[in-house]
């Protein structure tokens, strides 16, 4: 059972003793498929799959009743339900697992019974009928509503039709609820493509053979084809049979011996790298003793990992000269935000692709004593005898999740981190999502880290002003972070239209930088204004100064 429906049965049978309880909601669950079969003439099978599928629609229905009486909750819920129908397409929808903060867009305006609709229930049934489990009949209706507007006769010919292409009815159940999109008659040559390539795959290539050896039941065909359409998915809906039978059948292996969750890491993994999606694919198809490997929590020296590669000598000492912050040891899991610190996360991709993953998989076995930081590790131990250990950790993790080493740079801009780790991420991405780049942001940390304690909206706020009212582009943020950490109202825009007020006086023609119209002092701030003319500092504190 999910975490929100034991939340919502939990509260609300609050009023009902404990030893009750189970009482309670397996005779509601009797009374109402007593009352969808006996009063609304639904098939039986039908009603009671309805009843015992649908936890919160029922827990709203006992809560009506009012004061609980074990003697007679029986006979006043039957009687609620002869004198108060009840909406059946709040239990339908429950019942096939929509989550119920979607039912307000779902329900039909000004209806209450299936006899007012004339094809959800009878499509229901013919899928039921047809093999579909009855609670996961929601994946369909979510992505593929128009399945439920046709006809009883209409929906058993599609049925049919995919079991043309060789596949019995578990199998095209797996099918079906995986890629929903197959009853999009729109999508003909797409669709047929698909059912082209999983014949190919199951029966060529032995996916069901290793299906049937498992149990052959609907979860695990649904898991198996889940994990094709990550595939499928990744590569764009196309020749997902070479995709994954190519290469001697390795891909079938990584398709049968991984789960979904695991290959769900996988992609994201190496999709932090930038990589097309295409040859994301195709590296965790050919390479899976690579992808194993790098969620493990192994570590690397960064340095020698980038020798190992080739990475040149004049491009090796700019990392050792301009990215101090990213040098020593780095978990293996954190290595794409690495590459993406330095800036080399597309050349480093281009060198595990096509084949050549194990250049680190050879690494990673030749370097397995990994000397740490002395630095580090000293400021390590400062941190696990804290008063906050744990929240100190996560805000480490966040410094070492974004590309910093393990170095006593990163122990030194750790110290200046204020706020939780999920508020130094939002943070974070708030420059992320204005169109720095990684590698720069991280520069930008490494001047200034307090600009890592402004709120995301005074963060939005600045850069706009900086690009929209001072005509600056967000370059101006790299060499200068510290603009971010001044104050809008009381520091920027008055110093700012100070500067322009003596400009358009022609008092002065120099364009002072950014620089030194915020961060000057108060004291020289006035001495400059002086100089440029006796009368300016009179006009800044009568006119501008907050």
């Amino acid at each position: 059972m999910s975490l929100h429906r034991y939340v919502c049965r939990t509260s609300k049978l609050s009023k009902i003793p404990r030893k009750y309880k189970q009482f309670a909601i397996a005779q509601g669950q009797k009374s109402v498929t007593d009352y969808l079969y006996a009063t609304r003439c639904i098939p039986y099978a039908f009603a009671d799959q309805i009843s015992k599928n649908s936890n919160n629609a029922l827990m709203n229905l006992i809560t009506k009743l009012g004061a609980f009486s074990p003697p007679h909750y029986p006979h006043n819920l039957n009687k609620f339900l002869r004198y108060n129908p009840i909406n059946e397409f709040e239990f339908f929808f429950d019942s096939i697992g929509i989550h119920p903060s979607k039912f307000p867009s779902l329900f039909p305006q000004n209806k209450l019974f299936f006899s007012e609709d004339e094809t959800l229930l009878d499509a229901a049934c013919v899928l039921s009928e047809f093999g579909f489990p009855w609670d996961k009949l929601g994946l369909l209706y979510e992505e593929s509503g128009w399945v439920f507007k046709w006809g009883a006769s209409e929906l058993k010919d599609r049925l049919c039709g995919f079991k043309g292409y060789g596949f019995c009815n578990v199998q095209v159940v797996g099918i079906c609820l995986a890629f929903p999109f197959v009853f999009d008659g729109q999508k003909g040559a797409e669709v047929e493509a698909l059912f082209c390539d999983l014949s190919l795959l199951f029966g060529k290539f032995g996916l069901a053979e290793c299906v049937e050896e498992k149990g052959n039941g609907v979860d695990d065909w649904v898991g198996l084809c889940r994990k094709i359409r990550l595939f499928y998915d990744l590569n764009g809906g196309k020749n997902i049979g070479e995709l994954i039978g190519g290469s001697n059948g390795v891909g079938v292996g990584v398709v049968v011996e991984h789960g979904e969750e695991e290959l769900v890491q996988a992609i994201e993994y190496f999709c932090r790298f930038g990589a097309k999606k295409e040859d994301v694919a195709r590296l965790i198809v050919n390479g899976p003793e690579l992808w194993e490997l790098v969620l493990k929590m192994g570590k690397v020296n960064v340095l020698k990992l980038l020798k190992h590669f080739g990475i040149n000598s004049n491009d090796l000492d700019i990392v050792k000269r301009d990215y101090g912050h990213v040098l020593g040891t780095v978990k293996l899991c954190n290595l794409p935000n690495v590459m993406r610190a330095l800036g080399l996360h597309e050349w480093f991709f281009e060198k595990i692709k096509d084949g050549n993953h194990s250049l680190l998989v050879s690494f990673v076995a030749n370097n397995r004593e990994v000397v740490g930081d002395k630095g580090y590790t000293s400021f390590l131990k400062a941190i696990e005898v804290s008063k906050t250990p744990i929240h100190n950790m996560s805000k480490l993790n966040f410094l070492h999740g974004i590309g910093f080493g393990e170095n006593a740079l990163t122990m030194y801009i750790f110290s200046y981190m204020h706020g939780t780790s999920d508020e130094l991420q939002t943070r974070f991405d708030c420059l992320l999502h204005r169109g720095i780049e990684f590698s720069k942001v991280c520069k930008m940390i490494t001047v200034d880290p307090k600009i890592l304690r402004q709120n995301p909206e005074l963060l939005e706020q600045k850069i706009n002003f900086l690009c929209q009212d001072m005509g600056q582009s967000l370059e101006i943020l790299v060499t200068f972070p510290s603009f971010l950490c001044f104050d809008l109202e009381n520091r920027i825009k008055p110093r700012y239209r100070f500067h322009l007020w003596i400009m358009e006086k022609g008092l002065s023609y120099k364009r002072y930088s950014i620089a030194s119209i915020v961060a000057t002092s108060n004291r020289n701030l006035v001495s400059r204004a002086f100089k440029i003319h006796p009368a300016a500092p009179k006009h800044w504190f009568e006119q501008f100064i907050p």
